[in-house]
């Protein structure tokens, strides 16, 4: 069998940081899991983490998701057995690898239904997708809510299940292209940002009411506007910075715009419980399983070409779900 490699990381900076090196992965110990990669998931995530926006013990691997087979476990592992097929996505750091030892409380079972690329391009943006809409501000039918980036991973899928939810869903996109995409993907009102003015035309589509809430994955450049989008009472979710951090604001704004609701959460929160976890990637493999959320795996790259896949996602250049292949 050839030498295990990982893409690693010995200084933070720019996709040419990415190295695709020999490394020995170790045998699995107490609580633990060997897993044969069969796939990654790229996430904006990854990018901070090279950069240093998210700073990492250095050397280090990156990616937090992927799937595969398990070939080896630790003493105590009695929920996994070698052959099972698992995923993960909430780490830790270390999916970039064609071979890879992991927490067994980190990955779940894969059910039947779901391929090892699927799965890699779902989980960390479809557990975020399930706990922003079920958990944070909990999605009802009727409801019109505003997805930002809806072409993108987390933003496809999130617009499917709202919509079938019963709600709904405005999105930005960036380009006619993606303004189809989203469109075919439960996105009832597509906005192209660089165009159009998006606070002046949610109000059009809301007949001035705003809504419920915003999900705002691209940061800087959303977040004021956003709040200018969302009726009284309604709930601002900032969940990532796409676009750079979100700058300081001062709690009375919240007030003045409608005694808004503001959270930051992060998935590793709401699955930090092995319970949670479990639920959250059960409600997604079902909602995957029933056909009412299709997940897209637009683009797909080599690992070893990491490099190359991180720039076409910090560019813009992709859309849906992209998956790296060892």
């Amino acid at each position: 069998m050839s030498t295990p490699h990982a893409i690693r990381i010995h200084e933070h900076g720019g996709p040419e940081v990415l190295r695709w090196e020999p490394f020995d992965p170790g045998a699995p110990g107490p609580g633990e899991l060997r897993v044969r990669i069969g796939a990654v998931g790229l996430n904006f995530i990854d990018t901070y983490h090279r950069s240093g926006l998210y700073s990492l013990a250095l050397p280090s691997g990156l990616g937090l998701e992927g799937a595969g087979t398990v070939e080896a476990i630790g003493e105590g592992v009695s929920e996994f057995a070698p052959g099972d097929r698992v995923a993960w996505g909430t780490g830790p750091v270390g999916s970039y690898a064609d071979v890879r030892v992991m927490p067994a409380d980190k990955a779940v079972k894969l059910p039947d239904a779901i391929d090892e690329r699927t799965a890699a391009a779902m989980m960390l943006q479809g557990m975020t997708a399930c706990y922003l809409l079920r958990r944070t501000y909990r999605v009802q039918a009727g409801d019109t809510v505003l997805v930002h980036a809806a072409a993108g991973g987390v933003g496809l899928i999130a617009c499917q299940w709202a919509a079938a939810l019963g709600a709904t869903v405005i999105g930005t996109v960036g380009s006619k292209e993606k303004a189809g995409l989203a469109a075919a993907h439960g996105c009832a009102h597509p906005i192209l940002y660089r165009e159009e003015d998006f606070v002046a035309r949610v109000k059009e589509i809301t007949g001035g009411a705003g809504v419920a809430a915003v999900y705002d994955g691209v940061g800087r450049d959303t977040f004021l506007g956003s709040l200018d989008c969302l009726q009284p009472l309604g709930t601002m979710v900032t969940f990532g910075n796409s676009s750079g951090p979100v700058p300081a604001i001062e709690p009375l704004l919240l007030a003045q715009k409608g005694s808004l609701f503001l959270t930051r959460p992060t998935l590793f929160h709401y699955t930090s419980k092995r319970a949670d976890l479990l639920a959250t990637a059960g409600e997604l493999f079902d909602v995957v399983a029933s056909g009412r959320v299709r997940i897209e795996v637009a683009q797909t790259f080599p690992l070893a070409e990491a490099a190359s896949a991180h720039r076409a996602l910090e560019s813009r250049a992709t859309t849906g779900s992209t998956v790296l292949l060892p």
